[in-house]
């Protein structure tokens, strides 16, 4: 039993938008709808400036706020992998889970459901990688099996100081950062 993660090396980040567009494509998405956006972060003082692009998405965490909040469980956490799924047809249009994401990873389909990062299941179940992955050119991201110590994820993150967002807010999230 796999338990996937997501590593992104933010360093190695152009802003190219593949990532997004690769998301949008594989799950047919309306224009304006994506579960995967670049943040651009200003940091530093003139003459020393510096722009950080930050690729956001669910983080599946291991104790999501979205699962907890979900009085359909339209949301739900997979026991086979601990990928955090959503059940449209569930799905009340309540936005809870919006409200209670604290990394805003949820976005309304033109139903006003509020869908998310599924991390493409149709290729893990082929051995592929997901769409926002597989298709940086710049190896921005690298999925995987976590609990597998072979795994280019697990040997990616001994070699690497990593970081994830927000972790005072408690979720645990899956995906880590290269300082």
């Amino acid at each position: 039993m796999a338990r996937y993660g997501l590593l992104i090396d933010s360093r190695k980040c152009t802003g190219c938008h593949a990532c997004s567009i690769a998301c949008s494509t594989y799950n047919e998405l309306e224009p304006e709808v994506t579960y995967n956006r670049l943040e651009f972060v200003e940091s530093g003082t003139y003459p020393n400036v510096k722009m950080d692009i930050l690729p956001i998405q669910c983080m599946h965490c291991d104790d999501a706020p979205c699962v907890k909040v979900c009085s359909t469980q339209a949301t739900f956490k997979q026991e086979e992998d601990g990928i955090v799924a959503f059940n449209p047809s569930k799905c009340t249009g309540c936005k809870a889970c919006m409200a209670a994401c604290p990394y805003d990873a949820r976005a309304l389909n033109e139903a006003r459901l509020a869908e998310k990062c599924r991390w493409c299941p149709e290729m893990l179940t082929q051995g592929k990688q997901p769409a926002c992955s597989s298709t940086c050119m710049n190896e921005v991201r690298l999925f995987g099996d976590l609990d597998d110590p072979d795994s280019e994820i697990s040997k990616k993150m001994a070699q690497f100081t990593t970081t994830q967002l927000l972790p005072e807010a408690g979720t645990k999230p899956r995906i880590w950062y290269i300082k």
